[in-house]
């Protein structure tokens, strides 16, 4: 006999199936509304022009739905999850962002050389948004490996 208090079954299968807190599961479906909606105008936008459009604008129209796709790829992925994270779900997303701003930043400064338009403005704001998606890359990365050492010294400290 074991000195173990005895689990009833529900709480075994609560124990088995971890599910996604209230937080997580509105930061996926957000990502994956917005996305789907994102790709859903942009390619509507972009099948219903009247003319025919210059490469360039090919290109962002694009790029554009390609972001809205892999945002609500993401926030697809994160509803299906259904283990600990460690905090992957925000470095996905924070990928996301940087490539995102980087790539909006470099088009919309390729573009505004272009069209000989000052662009500084496209600079700036492109940089405050790679900025801040740079940080939160660094803060999601630190965050998840300080979640994967604890996890390795909870793990390290139980087989002993």
């Amino acid at each position: 006999m074991t000195d173990e208090p005895r689990l009833s079954a529900q709480d075994m299968i609560e124990h088995l199936t971890p599910v996604l807190s209230p937080r997580t599961r509105i930061r996926a479906v957000t990502a994956l509304v917005a996305g789907t909606t994102g790709a859903a105008f942009t390619g509507a936008l972009w099948w219903s022009e009247p003319g025919p459009l210059p490469g360039h604008t090919h290109l962002a129209f694009a790029m554009f739905t390609t972001f809205c796709l892999a945002w609500a790829g993401y926030g697809g992925w994160l509803l299906t999850r259904r283990v600990p994270l460690f905090a992957t779900d925000r470095l996905i997303a924070a990928w996301l962002a940087l490539t995102a701003s980087i790539t909006t930043t470099a088009v919309l400064t390729t573009v505004a050389a272009q069209r000989d338009t000052a662009t500084w403005p496209v600079l700036t704001v492109g940089g405050v948004f790679i900025t801040t998606s740079l940080l939160l890359t660094v803060r999601a990365h630190l965050r998840r490996a300080a979640l994967v050492r604890r996890l390795h010294e909870l793990t390290h400290r139980e087989n002993q």
